[in-house]
């Protein structure tokens, strides 16, 4: 018997054990009746034993994925078994299976060769020797695979990708996976970084930095079980049907609860707004239309998207509320009715003193209510029941005319209010730049973008662009609902998010705990987004913060890598490029599509796709326009495709017709690019093509006119 058959005859009869015990436990827990009582204690064991249930319902279909043998200095070596769930044996004693999250179970991830290795316990560095390092695919409780990545007494290589690319070449269906059977060692460093800190991870298309984050945050409610919940952690996500794409991964790592939202909808909703125009109330809307993405041309000062969204807001912000809260009392006494007078000075003192400490909407909610409480008091010395009723009358009628002098303190109305007081001032300066008095205040907000704003905000209007800045106004003028509070953020695509939507963020996060992700080459909002990472850590202390490269892609073949890699270093000139994993595939193909034939080309390369092992295809277009035309065309010549828009909240699989800039996020087996010209991807569109052609595991076309763009015209 060769050392395969050996390996897989001894991991054959260990997982015989192992689903033995599991459904031995399985039984015994299912066997004891559901407790339905009100007796605190008896819930607590019943909730235990059905989380106990679940895990091991999980498990009995896959209950591991690997094997370290390991040899503790000072003990014995022995076989761990590394599951995406703990498992005990029925005596509750040694572990049968460890949970991945484990400490122990780093070694599986960080190990890679050598002769010793070691990790870190709560107790302590824990060292030792490996043994072995073995890689078992169980799919419903058979054993399909065993391969060996590491073996002390092998003459061969120290580890092997061999299972990696066993792995990677498998087709995807319409859900993103996990990936704890083959995490990176470099991925694992940043899946077990400590809470409290603003990672920033820096991550070529393909590197698994979307799932590395979601492994996180499955890492820290396991590691931080008594500090944090599910349910105060949240994922910020590019769009809806991204949201979809990836809301597996987490159930399949047992973790649930955690929310998962666009920035947009969590913003409208904590301040209050519709995402849809109602009855000529403030409304937002999207500030770009989709198709209209912007290059690297337009000029900082010509874009309000990126002005609003720059840290450099924030002081203007802060200057303008400082003076609001400087003018908020009235400058005159109450007066409730003749002869009774409480002095503007007693309500400063009250304002500014008393209650300093409270945000200022909630000192203006105090102050007037002091006011009515000193009315009342006052009424009580009132000579007749007659001089009472007039009184009171009038203390009404004047409570309400004083409470409307005081100013609106809304972030909608402040937010008016701030470029309604920039444009006045701008006015009684024809022919300046709006540079005034002070460069930290109003009058420093650029002359387009203050005209621009103050025309849309006077129309009843508010845009995307300005929720940054409204939920800054809004989480200081109000004290911050705890229920709002976040145990841990993560932003996924953080290229096409500002700085000042981090800032604000920080305000409702904890301890700075945060995982931001993205890809600096493929910031295709440009106008909105970063330009270096530097403008994110700059937000934080430098010991708040750590810095993560992921370099190696592990989603496309060399080929579709090396392509995508010159685009970029022919298009953008950057030096963020992928590094690919040895994983060899078909060449990228360009296949003219001209004029008449444009049609015809498109789908005798689809049906050439069509006829191999794919299971997801994508037909990428430059506008959503000519992804109707071109899904509408399919489907009268019987090909059935879905057709995927901006308000798209499920990613179905199969055959999928989307504009490109759509496509950032997900995968697919084969993609096929349409319209690759100068008209369609001119000189500031290498990010958008680039993002368009790492889409693709297996297979990539680029469908061309006459003119291919500059940097796509000798790449191959």
């Amino acid at each position: 018997m060769d050392h395969f058959q050996s390996a897989y005859q001894e991991e054959k009869e260990r997982l015989d054990r192992t689903l033995r015990d599991i459904d031995s436990q399985l039984k015994e827990l299912r066997s004891i009746p559901v407790y339905t009582g009100h007796d605190f204690t008896e819930q607590v064991l019943e909730a235990g034993r059905e989380s106990n249930r679940q895990q091991l319902e999980r498990s009995i279909r896959e209950p591991y994925f690997g094997r370290l043998d390991f040899e503790e200095q000072g003990k014995e070596a022995q076989p761990l078994y590394i599951g995406k769930v703990g498992v005990g044996d029925q005596d509750g004693g040694k572990p049968v299976v460890i949970d991945w999250r484990a400490p122990v179970a780093s070694l599986f991830y960080s190990f890679t060769g050598g002769d010793s290795a070691s990790y870190e316990a709560p107790e302590g560095l824990i060292e030792g020797l490996v043994y072995l390092k073995r890689n078992i695919v169980i799919r419903k409780g058979i054993l399909e695979r065993v391969a060996d990545t590491y073996n002390k007494d092998s003459e061969g290589p120290a580890v092997s990708d061999e299972f990696l690319v066993y792995r990677l070449g498998e087709n995807k269906d319409n859900r993103l996976r996990d990936i704890v059977s083959t995490i990176q060692a470099e991925q694992d460093l940043i899946i077990r970084a400590a809470r409290n800190t603003a990672l920033i991870i820096q991550g070529v298309a393909g590197s698994g930095k979307t799932t590395v984050a979601l492994h996180r945050l499955a890492f820290l409610l396991y590691q931080y079980k008594e500090q944090i919940k599910a349910e105060r952690m949240v994922i910020f996500a590019p769009n809806h049907m991204f949201i979809d794409y990836i809301s597996e991964v987490l159930p399949e790592l047992g973790v649930g609860d955690i929310q998962q939202s666009t920035f947009g909808d969590w913003a409208a909703k904590v301040l209050g707004l519709d995402r849809a125009p109602v009855d000529g109330s403030e409304t937002l809307s999207h500030w770009f239309d989709a198709g209209d993405l912007r290059g690297d041309a337009f000029n900082d000062s010509d874009l309000p998207g990126r002005f609003k969204g720059a840290i450099g807001f924030k002081p203007i912000l802060d200057h303008y509320l400082d003076r609001v809260e400087s003018g908020c009392v009235p400058d005159l006494d109450f007066e409730p009715w003749e002869g009774a007078r409480l002095p503007r000075q007693s309500i400063i003192e009250w304002f500014e003193g008393e209650y300093k400490h409270y945000p200022v909407a909630r000192r203006k909610e105090r102050v007037l209510a002091r006011i009515h409480r000193w009315v009342e008091m006052e009424l009580k010395k009132s000579p007749s029941t007659a001089a009472l009723k007039d009184r009171k009358k009038k203390a009404q009628q004047r409570e309400k005319a004083y409470a409307k002098k005081w100013p609106e303190l809304e972030a909608v109305a402040l937010y008016k209010g701030l470029f309604q007081s920039a444009s006045a001032a701008k006015g009684k300066n024809p022919g300046g730049d709006a540079n005034l008095t002070d460069r930290s205040g109003i009058s420093s907000i650029p002359g387009p973008v203050l005209k621009e704003t103050h025309t849309y905000l006077k129309k009843g209007i508010l845009k995307e662009e300005d929720l940054a800045a409204l939920l800054y106004l809004h989480s200081r003028i109000h004290e911050i609902d705890s229920k709002l509070t976040f145990d841990h953020v993560v932003i996924d695509e953080a290229q096409d998010f500002s700085p000042l939507q981090v800032a604000v963020l920080d305000r409702f996060v904890k301890g700075h705990s945060f995982t931001i992700l993205g890809d600096l080459s493929q910031g295709i909002h440009y106008y909105k987004g970063v330009r270096s990472w530097e403008e994110m850590q700059s937000l934080f202390a430098p010991e708040e913060t750590a810095y993560f490269a992921l370099t190696r892609s592990y989603r496309s073949t060399m080929e579709i890598i090396d392509f995508a890699n010159e685009i970029l270093r022919r298009g953008v000139g950057t030096e963020l490029l992928a590094v690919p994993v040895f994983r060899s595939g078909e060449p990228v193909r360009l296949v003219p599509a001209l004029g008449d034939e444009r049609q015809t080309a498109i789908e005798d390369a689809l049906k050439q796709v069509m006829a191999g092992s794919h299971r997801t295809i994508a037909l990428l277009t430059r506008t959503m326009e000519e992804a109707e035309r071109l899904h509408a065309h399919l489907n009268e010549q019987g090909t059935t495709s879905n057709l995927i828009g901006g308000d798209q909240r499920q990613y179905t699989g199969g055959i999928s017709v989307l504009p490109v800039y759509l496509s950032k996020g997900l995968e697919f087996d084969a993609v096929i690019v349409t319209d690759v010209d100068r008209d369609h991807y001119g000189p500031n569109d290498a990010r958008l093509l680039y993002v368009g052609c790492t889409r693709a595991l297996h297979e990539l076309w680029l469908m061309h006119g006459n003119d291919l763009p500059e940097y796509v015209q000798n790449s191959v």
